[in-house]
């Protein structure tokens, strides 16, 4: 049970005036880990994330044969020690929970191994598509299976080393098919080509991945977001600051757009590699302030936190979905989300999942296939219980409309432990009451 009961009660205290340091990026850590893992020699990720996603990849590592370890004097500084491309465990079980960028990831990186590997995760994680992987990696010659027709996990793959070749994968589902081939790809015994077919979703993600392997030493060579040419080579073991993540600093800002108050995150701003900064642009054209500073952000949202509406693309930061929603509710007209069909095989069908909970709040709401469309509530919504179908995103993005309006209360709060379990505490630390329940 979290530390705050079954369903705390989120207090509005008025605007907020806060600083924050946000947790270290979860898109970040885990390709570093692997990156890092994947190297010869020893490095050490400074500012990693501590939660569940991170840890899940950090126990993987291990049964793989990696040594991994978090200090004990700062658990975001974590050790490792690299195999130099090739696992030393001759097959493993790897339980990946509900964290898809592990599972998805090491589905490419276990075939660098020999033996069998089956890699499994929570019941919602056996309903997340994994098919277009597998397929990807059967034309590049590794045997490997998945459970419904191979569609979805458990994951089989025998291993003998990856080969190498030419593939494709379909970018019109997940962006993390494309990046654990990627990541794989330098440590094949022959250089890997892989082609998208369709259009690539969250394209900020591969940029990300790209990122972190060129930061770990390998470049690789691209045309567009159609295809990628990765030659065999090594990653380099290093020293590598994971920067703060732009998710987590979302709640804050929306927060201070939601009350009309101030946040100003120290280790999010100008110069972020993640594409999630882009909730900054979409917050200042519903009427937000934004400066931006070298690794710094503030926003301060407009006077009684009456935003503006309007229709925003979020293909490319579809993770701040859920917090926009619930930013529409206090808009002066409504706001449309579009092109975000991949929110439904995330760790609920989030579409459906917040069309559901902001009609608990008085809301009229639209869904569609790709997305939302939200009116703004005509009168403050009376004491809701919000349901979080076991989504950690759910309950952040809730836990912004309990910061305006009172009666609000958040269930299953552990959820967060996911990737940042320190989050009603922070919300308290910038103003927000929080009251377990």
């Amino acid at each position: 049970m979290s530390a705050y009961g079954d369903a705390p009660l989120i207090v509005p205290r008025g605007p907020v005036d806060a600083v924050m340091r946000a947790p270290g990026s979860k898109s970040i850590t885990n390709r570093a880990l692997l990156a890092a893992a994947l190297a010869r020699g020893p490095s050490t990720l400074r500012g990693a994330l501590v939660a569940e996603d991170a840890a899940v990849m950090v126990r993987a590592l291990e049964r793989l044969g990696a040594s991994v370890g978090p200090r004990a004097a700062d658990a975001t500084t974590i050790d490792v020690e690299g195999v130099g491309g090739r696992w030393p465990a001759s097959g493993a079980e790897l339980d990946l929970a509900l964290s898809g960028t592990s599972l998805r990831f090491l589905t490419a990186a276990v075939a660098l191994g020999t033996g069998t590997f089956r890699l499994d995760g929570t019941e919602r994680m056996r309903e997340r598509p994994v098919g277009d992987l597998v397929a990807a990696l059967r034309r590049l010659g590794v045997r490997v299976s998945a459970a419904g027709g191979d569609r979805f996990p458990p994951v089989v793959v025998h291993a003998d080393g990856l080969p190498g070749g030419s593939t494709q994968v379909a970018g019109d589902r997940s962006s993390q098919f494309l990046s654990g081939l990627l990541l794989a790809g330098p440590c094949a015994r022959a250089p890997i080509s892989v082609e998208v077919v369709g259009e690539l979703q969250s394209r900020p993600f591969v940029d990300l991945t790209l990122r972190v392997m060129a930061d770990f030493g390998v470049e690789v060579s691209r045309h567009g977001y159609e295809r990628f040419d990765v030659a065999p080579g090594a990653y380099r073991a290093r020293t590598y600051e994971v920067e703060g993540d732009a998710m987590a600093a979302g709640y804050a800002w929306g927060v201070a757009a939601i009350t009309g108050g101030r946040v100003r995150v120290e280790n999010v701003g100008a110069g972020s590699t993640q594409g999630d900064t882009a909730l900054l642009d979409v917050l200042e054209t519903m009427g937000c302030e934004v400066e931006r500073g070298a690794g710094v952000s503030t926003l301060v949202g407009p006077a009684g936190g009456r935003l503006r509406g309007g229709t925003f693309d979020l293909n490319d930061l579809p993770d701040q979905a859920q917090t926009l929603a619930v930013l529409a509710l206090a808009a002066d007209a409504p706001v449309e989300i579009v092109r975000v069909a991949n929110l439904r095989i995330k760790e609920t069908d989030r579409i459906r999942a917040v069309a559901t909970e902001l009609r608990k709040l008085g809301a009229s709401v639209d869904e569609r296939d790709d997305g939302l469309r939200i009116r703004p509530l005509e009168r403050p919504p009376g004491p809701t219980t919000i349901d979080t179908y076991g989504d950690h995103r759910m309950a952040m993005a809730f836990a912004v409309a309990g910061a305006r309006w009172p009666g609000i209360r958040i269930r299953d709060p552990g959820c967060v432990a996911k990737t940042y379990p320190t989050f009603f505490d922070d919300l308290r630390a910038w103003g927000v009451g929080v009251t377990p329940g």
